[in-house]
């Protein structure tokens, strides 16, 4: 059995989730939705990442202990990621008692290994972006995440020597040993290790000004820096080290999702640590845009988040799941609105799938008895839509190796838009007033087929949907835990079964 092992970035608890991070979680629940439709044993992590400078003072405008501050946002975004229907193995914690042991141990590790040192570092550092800037990437001065110009920082520190690692990460990019995509990231991430020297990386600060964080096991007057502790829960979410046998079953992933913003650090501070301390590199690093709002980052600092709960409130989880993905190419930036969620949920969702579930199930039950036929027509004329819904299924399978999502649901609503025109030119409605009864039954068992093929390849993406499709389609065994390569097989729906007319999937919205 093929194993897949996905993650997210861990969320910065310093700001509650927002409809950037959903995005970003999403795409990492169809891909591991879709790795268990495909039958890979599957280990899907997500996480808050809750030490530092920002939390601890964000907790005490709230006044509140670092703690209760962290236990309230890490609530909110599970209460999120459980709303939009997100399906991951494990939520790491970097409070967690074992991660933090871990950190320790990693830490003291390099530390023995002559990785890390005592010094003194100064430098441009972003507070919103908890990193240090070099003045090439700056904008007129400023941070151009979150328009605040960088402070000049000097003080003792404890370092990480990832300046040793510099040609070597060059070549592992350069040669796709650690890949990053899409190629514009790629030649992104070579030409900043060309041009720019990688300096070591402060990894601590004195505790007096920073308590809020895991002490250094050889000089507890310091406590660790964020991307050190936070970078390691990819490997203490499998129970890494004390958990060997989780670690060596999924370990190294096969996919990290992130945004553009932390590209530098994984391609960087990361992998330098994973080669210190001997372990594979991940297979795939996958960087997508950014979701805006009029033009500008979604952020806290910026007042223009977008709160996913209120969203799904409103317009329910797979309605939020596939305009996300449908809207623009996985990998580029993209502008959030409203306006066109509604028309995207009308047209694509309303109009188009759940019509076609909507025609289909009444004529079942008005032509048919309610049951599914017996296919005997041989004239040919249903070949083509059961062509269409294998081999666009198929295609889904390489569009989603080659994380083209919109691709994905593309082909996927080429199947619905092909079944809803099966349907007006193969005219149940005349075949029945002109007594054409195999012709009729095939049709029905043809566009029942095609709708089965949609709620499994579509499964991933709306799952919500795709069980409402199956459950009406009165198919006994449950949607979840299906084989694909099973179902892509035409005639699956037994004769005789009976569909279950239910409510509409998706009642239009008023214009």
């Amino acid at each position: 059995m093929a194993k897949f092992y996905v993650t997210t970035p861990i969320y910065y608890v310093n700001q509650s989730p927002h409809v950037g991070t959903a995005y970003t979680t999403i795409a990492a629940d169809v891909l591991a939705r879709f790795h268990r439709l495909l039958g890979d044993d599957t280990f899907f992590l997500t996480g808050t990442d809750e030490h530092g400078t920002k939390v601890e003072e964000s907790a005490k405008q709230a006044q509140k202990s670092p703690r209760s501050f962290c236990d309230e946002i890490a609530e909110q975004f599970k209460i999120a990621w459980l709303n939009l229907n997100i399906s991951n193995d494990n939520f790491i914690r970097t409070t967690d008692p074992h991660h933090e042991r871990a950190v320790s141990w990693v830490l003291k590790t390099l530390y023995d290994e002559g990785y890390i040192y005592k010094g003194n570092y100064t430098a441009l550092y972003c507070v919103g972006c908890e990193q240090y800037k070099t003045k090439s990437e700056l904008v007129k001065g400023k941070c151009p995440d979150h328009n605040i110009k960088p402070e000049e920082r000097m003080e003792e520190c404890y370092l990480f020597k990832l300046s040793s690692f510099q040609d070597e990460l060059l070549t592992l990019i350069e040669t796709d040993k650690l890949k990053i995509e899409p190629l514009q990231r790629k030649n992104e991430m070579v030409s900043f290790l060309e041009k720019e020297k990688l300096k070591d990386l402060a990894i601590s600060r004195p505790k007096e000004k920073v308590s809020w964080g895991i002490p250094l096991p050889f000089d507890p007057s310091h406590t660790t820096y964020v991307w050190v502790d936070a970078f390691l829960n990819y490997l203490t979410g499998l129970g890494w080290p004390e958990d060997k046998k989780n670690f060596k079953r999924y370990w190294p992933p096969d996919v990290q999702l992130m945004a553009k913003d932390i590209l530098r650090v994984h391609a960087t501070i990361w992998p330098s640590i994973l080669l210190a301390l001997k372990l594979e590199l991940p297979k795939r690093i996958y960087v997508h845009g950014y979701f805006t709002v009029n033009g500008q980052k979604m952020s806290k600092s910026l007042g223009n988040v977008i709160d996913p709960n209120v969203l799904v409130g409103k317009y329910g989880p797979d309605v939020i799941r596939y305009f996300i993905l449908a809207e623009f190419p996985f990998g580029t930036d993209g502008d959030f609105s409203i306006k066109r969620l509604e028309e995207s949920y009308n047209f694509d969702l309303a109009n188009d799938l759940g019509n076609l579930l909507h025609r289909t199930i009444p004529m079942i039950e008005k032509y048919c008895q309610g049951k599914i036929p017996e296919a005997k027509d041989t004239s040919g004329f249903h070949e083509k839509l059961k062509d269409v819904s294998l081999n666009s299924a198929r295609e889904v399978v390489r569009l989603i190796d080659d994380l083209n999502l919109r691709g994905s649901l593309t082909k996927i609503w080429e199947i619905v838009r092909a079944a809803n025109k099966y349907i007006d030119e193969a005219a149940p409605w005349a075949l029945a007033k002109e007594s054409q009864i195999d012709r009729l039954n095939t049709v029905m068992v043809t566009i029942a087929e095609s709708l089965r093929v949609i709620a499994v390849i579509a499964s991933p993406f709306i799952p919500d949907t795709a069980t409402k499709i199956w459950s009406q389609l009165g198919i006994g065994e449950p949607l979840e835990g299906q084989s694909l390569r099973s179902q892509l097989i035409w005639g699956k729906i037994p004769v005789g079964t009976a569909v279950k007319r239910k409510e509409a999937l998706f009642p239009r919205i008023p214009d």
